[in-house]
């Protein structure tokens, strides 16, 4: 009888630890945050410190292709893929076009999920001509915004935001120096880096957009 009960209360204590590890597991972060220019990815738990501190986007207003103004309160709440690129770029840009033509295409539907594509060359890019670019590459409004506006302030926030700039403040002699990236960057509903990824890949966008299933569960 006592054996019988021992038994029973270490099924028991067997059960309720099972399902307190789960528990545990389902709640800890499966993707890292990115807080600082070198991609160094960080694993912080909602009950760190450091989790109320993680790096954000700073706001931002652009216009877009069709001529409306666009502010990271369009994205606020949602999961978004951003790249920088320009529409007379001959080589890397438009495989970047290619890849987040996949994660269009996937989330046509979703208004969960977004584009922004932000042009390095403002004083080439005007909005008629991002809007000449979309045409021609079948780029849906609704999901993708091409945004264009002045210089200092785009290039502001892609290199102290969105970390975008590759060798930045390791080869650049000024600031004014040409901005080239292939990166794309995933930034979660809080505005937070959560992975960067290889734009001129196929590979890489796949990988993303299982980060992006991630974050929409």
């Amino acid at each position: 009888m006592i054996r019988s009960a021992l038994l029973l209360v270490t099924i028991i204590s067997f059960f309720v630890g099972c399902n307190s590890t789960s528990k545990k597991e389902s709640t800890s972060i499966e993707l890292p945050f990115y807080n600082q220019a070198d991609y160094t990815p960080e694993w912080i738990e909602p009950d760190d410190p450091k989790y109320d501190k993680i790096h954000t986007i700073s706001p931002f207003k652009f216009v877009n292709q069709n001529g409306d103004t666009i502010s990271n309160e369009a994205f606020d709440g949602k999961v978004y893929a951003t790249n920088f690129f320009f529409s007379v770029c001959p080589n890397v840009c438009p495989k970047m076009k290619k890849s987040l033509s996949l994660v269009q295409d996937r989330y046509l539907e979703d208004d969960r999920v977004k584009i922004l594509s932000h042009t390095v060359m403002p004083w080439v890019d005007s909005v008629g001509r991002l809007n000449e670019y979309a045409v021609q590459n079948d780029i849906n409004s609704k999901k993708w915004d091409l945004v264009t506006g002045k210089k200092d302030a785009i290039y502001k926030l892609a290199r102290e935001s969105y970390f975008a700039d590759e060798g930045f403040d390791k080869t650049l002699t000024s600031e004014e120096d040409f901005l080239h990236t292939e990166n794309v960057v995933l930034v979660d509903q809080k505005r937070r880096i959560r992975g960067v990824y290889n734009g001129t890949l196929p590979l890489e966008m796949e990988r993303m957009m299982e980060d992006i299933e991630t974050l929409l569960k």
